[in-house]
């Protein structure tokens, strides 16, 4: 069962990889290194390097002790439920700022518009109802913002940092959505 499992996620590590562009040198699975590419924007085909995947070797380090098959048979129920309100929240933030961190720096008007409408569509179809109606509500007093990446992230975050203080959570530095959605920290953490 583990040895399954664990194909599973690293079927899934490298097809993502693969699927969102990041490349891959080596001829046996364990020595497989992610090669850094140039800082262009995989939302127009160009390569960069992929912050959404997670090389085998970084993984492996990561898992650190292997899990019995209790605890793996208890994580992969855990998976296989529904999300509450929190892992939803906490799911879906990642999701909008990694899309806002790989949005192209110049879009054309088409994306611009299918931005706005995203996040247009996002609150009327989101699966908490009230947050669903706050957000209604905050589009119309801020609108969001899509004309580059970098306003697209601004406004994302600024609206985060308002929910955020409704909830009673600390702030974040909107000067570092970069780092924390797309390159990485300075201090190479992520890598």
């Amino acid at each position: 069962l583990i040895n399954n499992i664990t194909s599973k996620i690293l079927f899934r590590k490298i097809q993502c990889c693969i699927i969102s562009g990041e490349y891959f040198l080596g001829t046996k699975i364990h020595q497989y290194v992610p090669v850094r590419m140039s800082k262009s924007n995989p939302m127009n085909g160009e390569a960069r390097p992929c912050r959404t995947c997670t090389d085998f070797q970084s993984w492996t380090k990561k898992m650190g002790t292997p899990f019995t098959k209790a605890q793996a048979d208890t994580q992969e129920h855990k998976n296989e439920c529904p999300l509450d309100k929190n892992e939803l929240g906490r799911s879906t933030w990642g999701f909008l700022h990694t899309m806002a961190a790989y949005y192209p720096e110049s879009p054309n008007q088409e994306q611009v518009t299918d931005m706005k409408n995203f996040f247009k569509h996002l609150s009327k179809f989101y699966p908490c109802e009230y947050c669903a109606k706050d957000m209604r509500d905050e589009i119309k007093v801020d609108p969001p913002q899509a004309k580059s990446q970098e306003e697209l992230s601004q406004w994302l975050c600024r609206l985060h940092n308002k929910v955020n203080v409704k909830l009673g959570k600390k702030e974040f530095d909107c000067t570092k959505v970069t780092q924390r959605w797309r390159d990485g920290w300075l201090d190479g953490s992520c890598d």
